[in-house]
């Protein structure tokens, strides 16, 4: 079930991608805190409505016990959501989700591993792709937004404070997935639900940390129906991370690039929804990642 848990983890995290691209405003300098608070209220939601229909007993300890992870996790998602003010999709997306390699190599390094030839392969095409599809995008990414965006546009303008932020991001949840492995995979520290529930609640209180600091502290207003957009994007983004922890506590080594790889599904979303330009080196970067999924799957099966 893990393939199941992992691709539905790469599906849904794509549409949030979208979301995420589409409610982010380069000239709303606390466009990044009102995602958080949108993610994090639509995870506490989740989490309570998720613990009473199970009925499960909650410790609020695991919460200091998962801190790690949790505090890795947002972290890189906080720099992300920076990051989308500034650069494109289909740019960010491949770069930050080079993190599935690094927690790949991270668990291939200190834990063991025994691996078949046909789960090798599809690791390696998948993380390829997906390292891949980030150098195809950097060597043009000037030409695309010089033929397709005004100079105007800072939303998309690429310089060192737009690239930093994936770069960071994939440094930080890589870490952090490499952290979930050994909680859930390699150690057993704790339980699916106790840390899905530990996480959720975790990103519940930075929402109203946020939500306090930009309503009382910076005075700023905020609706929240006028950020549905940003609502979507939380709800995919929960749905993930829903499959995310059953995906991780059965296979983490070949699950987390294959979830990695969920910038595959961003990168066609955002072609098709937002215009954002392919060529055809990058059509067959993608087809590459199918197979390597497509491998994995079938490994799974054997």
């Amino acid at each position: 079930m893990w393939f199941l848990f992992a691709l539905l983890t790469a599906f849904a995290w794509g549409g949030a991608d979208l979301f995420y691209k589409k409610g982010s405003d380069s000239n709303d300098r606390y466009s990044h805190i009102k995602i958080i608070i949108m993610v994090g209220l639509v995870m506490g939601i989740h989490g309570t409505i998720y613990m009473l229909s199970k009925g499960i007993d909650f410790d609020p300890m695991e919460m200091v016990r998962y801190f790690p992870v949790s505090a890795m996790y947002i972290l890189s998602m906080a720099i992300g959501y920076i990051g989308l003010r500034y650069i494109e999709l289909s740019i960010s997306s491949p770069v930050q989700n080079s993190s599935g390699a690094v927690t790949t190599i991270l668990l291939f390094l200190f834990f063991t591993h025994h691996l078949g030839i046909i789960e090798i392969l599809g690791v390696v095409l998948v993380t390829l792709g997906v390292v891949g599809l980030a150098i195809l995008e950097k060597v043009s990414e000037r030409e695309a937004l010089q033929a397709s965006l005004t100079p105007a546009d800072k939303k998309y303008q690429i310089g060192f404070m737009a690239i930093i932020f994936p770069i960071l991001y994939c440094i930080i949840d890589g870490l952090g997935t490499f952290a979930d492995g050994i909680y859930l995979d390699e150690l057993k520290l704790i339980s699916e639900d106790s840390a899905l529930l530990a996480y959720e609640y975790t990103f519940f209180i930075c929402a109203v940390l946020a939500f306090t600091y930009l309503r009382f502290i910076k005075k700023q207003p905020f609706h929240f129906v006028k950020e549905r957009v940003k609502g979507y994007a939380a709800v995919f983004e929960t749905a993930g991370q829903f499959f995310y922890v059953f995906a991780m506590s059965s296979n983490a080594i070949i699950a987390a690039p294959l979830i990695a790889s969920y910038s595959i599904f961003s990168i066609i979303l955002s072609r098709i929804f937002l215009k954002e330009r392919l060529n055809k080196q990058q059509y067959a970067v993608i087809i590459v990642v199918i197979v390597g999924i497509a491998l994995l799957g079938l490994a799974d099966e054997m």
